[in-house]
C-alpha cells in the first residue's frame, strides 16, 4: 500500500559564523596543518608505546 506525504516540515537553526571562519585563509591553513601534525605525532607516540609494552 503506497504512502502519500501531504506535508513536509523542515526546521533548522542558523548560528552566527564561528570565529575560526573569520580569520584569513592562510592562518586557518596553518592552524589546520598544526592540528594534523599534532594528531600524527600523538598516533606515532601511541604506536611506539604499544610496541615497547610488548
Amino acid at each position: 500500500m503506497p504512502v502519500e506525504i501531504r506535508e513536509l516540515v523542515i526546521k533548522m537553526t542558523v548560528r552566527p559564523p564561528e570565529p575560526d571562519r573569520q580569520r584569513p585563509p592562510e592562518q586557518r591553513r596553518d592552524d589546520e596543518r598544526e592540528q594534523i601534525i599534532t594528531e600524527c605525532v600523538e598516533q606515532v607516540l601511541r604506536v611506539l608505546q604499544e610496541q615497547r609494552e610488548r
